[in-house]
C-alpha cells in the first residue's frame, strides 16, 4: 500500500469519527464540505441536498461559490448532479466544458471558474439523500483512487446526515412534547409499576404539592382513593377511571384515568387528572336535592292518593256525576303516575350516594327475570306485549332487589319506546370469564349513534319526535348502569337503526372474595 494510500486511509478514518460527532445539521453539512474537498485535494465543494417531495436537487452549502448558488435547483437528471443522482454512481469530469450536461450559468452568476468535477451521490439504504461534489483538483486531474477515496467518504456523510436529521427530529419531537406536558391543565404523572415517580409535570404539582417519589403517598395516603392505588398499579385494565377526595380540612376531589405506559423493563402507569372539586360539590348539592325534594314531597302526595283511592272508591262508574267522575278519576290516575316518578327519584338516589350498601347474594337469575315480569304484568297487558326469556339456569352475585328493578327498567323501556302494537322483547344470558351478561332485545326503532352512551345519563331522553317516547324521568338506563357498577359490572348498549336495540348488563356470577 502507497504512502498516499495509507494516508487517505487514515484521513478517512478520522473524518469518520469528526462526522459522527456532529449531531447539529447546519454544521455537519459545511463539515462535510470542507472535507470533501480536503480528502481529494480540490479547490473547494459543493452539496446538493434532495428534495423528495419535488424530487429537486438544492444547493444546501456551497463553499466560496456565493449567495446565488442557493436559488439554483436542479431537477433529478438534469446536469451533471442531477445525472449523478439518477445513476447513483460517482463520476470524473476533468473538462467541464466539453460534457454536454454541464451549463456555466453558475459560473455567470458566481465568478467561480470550474473546471473539474468529481461528484458521488449521497445514498443511504437505497435512499437518495443528495449529491456531493469535489471541484477543481489542485495541481492535476482527478484520478480512479480519488473517486474510491470520494465514495467512501460520501458514505460516511450519508450515515452522519441521516443521523444529525433523526437527532433533529427527535428533538423537535421533544420539545413540541414537553412543551405541550407542561403547558397542560391536567396533572399527568408517569410512574413505574410499583408506582414510583418517573415524570410530573406543573400541574401536577399544583395538585398535589411537592409530587412524592411514590405516588401512593401523595395520592393513597392524604386522600380517599377510588379503586384503591394497588388496582391502579396492577394495570389489569388498559385504562381504570380514578377518583381521590378529601373531606377535611377542605374539600378537595380529583377526578382523572390512569393508562397503561410501555417503559423498558415491563409496564409503567400514566395517571392523568383534574381538579374536580366544584364537580363533585355540585354532584353532592344534585344528590341533596332530589333527596330534599323527593321526601318532602312523598308525604303529601300519599295524601293525594289516599282520598282520591278513598272518594273514587265511593263512587259507581255507571251512576255518577261525569263532572265529578272524571276529575277525579284523572286525579287518582295522575297521583299514581307521579308517585310511580317519585319512587324512580328515591331508588335512585339511594343506590348513587357513595355509601351505598349492597346486600349480595347468589341470586337464580330466572326468578329475577321472572320476578321483573310479575312486577309489570299490568304494564305489559296493556300494551299486548310479550316477553321471551329462555331458561339460562345460571346465577349472579347480586343484591336480589335492584337486580329485579334493573331487569324492571330494561323491560318497561324497550315496551315504552316501541310504538308498535304487541311489542316482544327478548331476555338472554351467558356466562364468561366469571361474569354473566344479561341481554334485553327490544325491536324498535333504534337509538342514533351520537345518543348510546347519553342515554345512560341522569334524567336524559331521546327526542320524543324520534321515538314517540311515553312520559318518564329519564332515569330507567342510569339506574341500570349504577347498579352495574356497583356490583362491580359494567352495562352498555348496541342499537341499530330501524332493527331494534340491546341492553346488555354484565354482573358478577360469584361473589368477590
Amino acid at each position: 500500500m502507497t504512502t498516499r494510500e495509507n494516508q487517505r486511509l487514515e484521513l478517512l478514518f478520522e473524518m469518520g469519527r469528526l462526522l459522527a460527532s456532529k449531531l447539529e445539521l447546519e454544521d455537519l453539512l459545511r463539515t462535510v464540505l470542507e472535507l470533501a474537498a480536503q480528502i481529494v485535494d480540490a479547490e473547494t465543494g459543493s452539496l446538493l441536498m434532495l428534495d423528495e417531495a419535488a424530487q429537486e436537487l438544492y444547493f444546501d452549502v456551497a463553499l466560496g461559490l456565493g449567495p446565488d448558488a442557493a436559488k439554483v435547483r436542479l431537477k433529478v437528471g438534469q446536469g451533471i448532479a442531477g445525472a449523478i443522482a439518477k445513476s447513483r454512481r460517482a463520476e470524473i469530469i476533468n473538462d467541464v466544458r466539453a460534457d454536454s450536461r454541464w451549463s456555466p450559468k453558475m459560473d455567470e452568476q458566481t465568478g467561480f471558474v470550474t473546471r473539474s468535477i468529481l461528484a458521488a451521490p449521497i445514498v443511504l439504504k437505497g435512499r437518495l439523500l443528495g449529491v456531493v461534489e469535489a471541484i477543481n483538483k489542485r495541481g492535476g486531474a482527478f484520478d480512479e483512487e480519488d473517486r474510491g477515496a470520494f465514495e467512501a467518504f460520501a458514505s460516511q456523510a450519508a450515515v452522519a446526515i441521516d443521523n444529525a436529521r433523526l437527532f433533529a427530529s427527535l428533538r423537535e419531537e421533544r420539545f413540541k412534547l414537553e412543551t405541550v406536558f407542561a403547558q397542560m391543565q391536567d396533572g399527568v404523572v408517569l410512574t413505574d409499576a410499583a408506582g414510583k415517580v418517573l415524570l410530573s409535570n406543573l400541574s401536577a404539582m399544583r395538585l398535589l404539592g411537592d409530587v412524592p417519589t411514590d405516588l401512593s403517598q401523595g395520592l393513597g395516603e392524604t386522600l380517599s382513593l377510588t379503586p384503591a392505588m394497588k388496582i391502579l398499579l396492577a394495570g389489569e385494565k388498559d385504562q381504570e377511571t380514578f377518583s381521590a377526595i378529601r373531606r377535611e380540612p377542605t374539600l378537595f376531589a380529583l377526578a382523572g384515568h390512569a393508562t397503561r405506559a410501555p417503559l423498558k423493563g415491563g409496564d409503567g402507569r400514566l395517571f392523568v387528572f383534574r381538579d374536580n372539586t366544584e364537580g363533585w360539590r355540585q354532584e353532592m348539592i344534585k344528590r341533596s336535592f332530589l333527596s330534599l325534594v323527593s321526601h318532602k314531597l312523598k308525604t303529601p302526595l300519599a295524601v293525594v292518593i289516599g282520598f282520591s283511592d278513598l272518594l273514587l272508591a265511593d263512587l259507581d262508574p255507571a251512576t255518577a256525576d261525569p263532572s265529578k267522575y272524571k276529575p277525579m278519576k284523572s286525579i287518582n290516575e295522575q297521583s299514581h303516575k307521579v308517585g310511580g316518578l317519585l319512587e324512580k327519584v328515591l331508588r335512585y338516589v339511594a343506590i348513587d350516594d357513595p355509601d351505598a350498601k349492597l346486600a349480595r347474594e347468589d341470586v337464580k337469575l330466572d326468578e329475577a327475570v321472572a320476578a321483573a315480569v310479575a312486577g309489570l304484568q299490568a304494564r305489559l297487558d296493556e300494551r299486548g306485549a310479550k316477553v321471551e326469556s329462555a331458561p339460562t339456569g345460571l346465577s349472579v352475585s347480586a343484591d336480589r332487589l335492584l337486580l329485579v328493578e334493573s331487569l324492571k327498567n330494561l323491560l318497561e323501556n324497550a315496551v315504552k319506546f316501541d310504538p308498535k302494537p304487541a311489542p316482544v322483547v327478548t331476555v338472554s344470558a351467558a356466562a364468561a370469564d366469571g361474569f354473566v351478561e344479561i341481554r334485553v332485545a327490544d325491536r324498535g326503532p333504534g337509538i342514533p349513534p351520537e345518543q348510546r352512551e347519553t342515554v345512560f345519563t341522569r334524567f336524559h331522553q331521546i327526542e320524543k319526535d324520534f321515538t314517540g317516547q311515553q312520559d318518564g324521568m329519564g332515569l330507567g338506563l342510569a339506574y341500570v348502569r349504577r347498579v352495574a357498577e356497583l356490583h362491580g359490572g359494567s352495562a352498555r348498549l348496541d342499537s341499530a337503526l330501524g332493527s331494534g336495540t340491546t341492553v346488555a348488563v354484565r354482573l358478577p356470577a360469584r361473589r368477590p372474595s
